[in-house]
């Protein structure tokens, strides 16, 4: 039986999906909110319009913050509160370029070329995903 989801050269699944639930998974357990880049550009993307920047959106993803969320190996799916206004927010799972935790900015940035194969990254590669800056991920110290 085939897995939904994108596929790597001859790899089977993606493991995208799977590597997002799990770190998803550890933020909770860790009591950290996790957040996600999402490429507002990409088809099938669905969020709020208003508060896309530079053609990408950061999404808080906790438990709390979401109504409904599936973590699916296509797509994310949830309801959440912008401003007050309940809006329905769906990203294709290649349209998801990382996920961090807000408190320690630890997390994971999968390369977009390669959508596969996710180079783990430290507390400064979500401000460079927002800014677009995510051509190479880099390993850096911080304090």
């Amino acid at each position: 039986m085939a897995a939904t989801g994108e596929a790597g050269a001859g790899s089977g699944p993606s493991r995208r999906p799977y590597l997002l639930r799990a770190m998803h998974e550890w933020m909770g357990d860790a009591g950290f909110t996790p957040h996600i880049i999402v490429d507002a550009g990409r088809a099938g993307v669905e969020v709020p319009g208003a508060y896309v920047k530079d053609g990408k959106i950061v999404l808080n993803v906790s438990v709390n913050a979401t109504q409904r969320l599936q973590l699916l190996n296509h797509a994310i799916e949830f309801d959440a509160r912008f401003a007050g206004v309940v809006h329905h927010v769906r990203v294709p799972m290649s349209a998801v370029l990382g996920i961090y935790a807000r408190e320690t900015g630890e997390g994971m940035v999968f390369n977009e070329a390669e959508p596969d194969a996710p180079p783990p990254v430290d507390a400064g590669a979500p401000a460079a995903a927002v800014k677009g800056e995510m051509r190479r991920a880099k390993l850096t110290v911080v304090k």
